[in-house]
């Protein structure tokens, strides 16, 4: 017999309130960004040609991105039968299509969820993970991960982050724009001032890109982490089990303390997304991490244990 899909317990207000706000200055951010480059006279046609290639590369290559730079890989259901079964359970217990399923061959204990619609949507899960967690505290992580799906969080993210990577390239590239607007210039002094006013509107764009990560990168992680929040309680939900999801966090971040530094920043990139951020400690002040402490994460899940018991 099919099991019906599980309470949801109303909307989180506090999660969609904040995915409003994020996206709301962050276009207004990049609005200002615009019209910074109009104001120091870079072309309509270029500005026209770099917001139409950003807004084409968003929505058919973003999803895509993230799963080549995590090193993810499609497996069918022959391939993982368990993983599968689980996740066809849990989608059909928060009412949403089943994601299909990646795996990334790396010891890191993680896993992330991506996509644009919960239609076309991944979980992408570790090797790492798989060996460490056994199969409830498995069922808790990816029913972490679905919550992120039914949030709509992962498409939010999606968006924020491609946009702070536009600006971050400019920001690395910043020598390279400026021998291309020196060129366009004129070259060297044939033109008397042009040149000079080039570099100044290099140098205007260059910190206008910086400003513009800067405040993506914090804008970013105040979502991510309280999406971290919402999607614990909802695989608390969907498992009827908090424990089982702090169980897996602690044996997560466990396994982080064997896995080399030197892969822990090979996808540090990835860490917005993670379940779990690919970090030994978390030596940063807690405003420009990517998720809340472990403390914070299993008081909460310690709270709910305790108002699911009283039911």
């Amino acid at each position: 017999m099919a099991k019906s899909p599980r309470p949801w317990y109303g909307r989180d207000f506090g999660l969609s309130f904040r995915m409003g706000l994020t996206m709301f200055l962050l276009f207004a951010l990049y609005a200002a960004f615009v019209v910074v480059l109009w104001a120091v006279k870079v072309g309509w046609p270029f500005l026209i040609t770099i917001m139409v290639l950003v807004a084409i590369m968003q929505l058919l290559l973003s999803d895509k991105i993230v799963l080549w730079t995590s090193g993810a890989r499609t497996i069918s259901p022959e391939q993982a039968p368990e993983l599968h079964q689980i996740i066809s359970r849990l989608a059909q217990l928060a009412d949403l299509p089943t994601p299909k399923l990646a795996w990334i061959n790396t010891r890191i204990p993680n896993a992330f969820a991506i996509g644009k619609h919960p239609k076309n949507s991944f979980i992408a899960v570790t090797q790492g993970l798989v060996e460490r967690l056994d199969a409830t505290e498995l069922e808790a992580v990816l029913a972490h991960e679905l919550t992120h799906i039914k949030n709509r969080d992962v498409s939010v993210m999606s968006l924020a982050s491609f946009f702070a990577m536009v600006a971050s390239f400019i920001v690395q590239q910043f020598f390279f724009l400026g021998f291309a607007m020196g060129g366009e210039g004129g070259g060297g002094g044939r033109r008397g001032g042009r040149n000079g006013g080039g570099g100044q509107a290099v140098i205007i764009i260059w910190l206008a890109s910086l400003i513009v990560w800067a405040v993506s990168y914090v804008l970013i992680r105040t979502l991510s982490r309280y999406r971290e929040y919402a999607a614990d309680r909802g695989s608390a939900i969907l498992t009827g089990h908090p424990g089982y999801l702090a169980s897996a966090l602690e044996k997560i971040q466990s396994g982080m303390r064997t896995v080399p530094t030197r892969d822990l920043r090979q996808v540090e990139s990835m860490n917005a997304f993670f379940i779990f951020p690919a970090v030994r400690k978390n030596s940063m002040m807690e405003m420009f991490a990517t998720h809340p402490t472990l403390e914070h994460r299993l008081r909460r899940l310690e709270l709910l244990q305790q108002k699911m018991e009283r039911k």
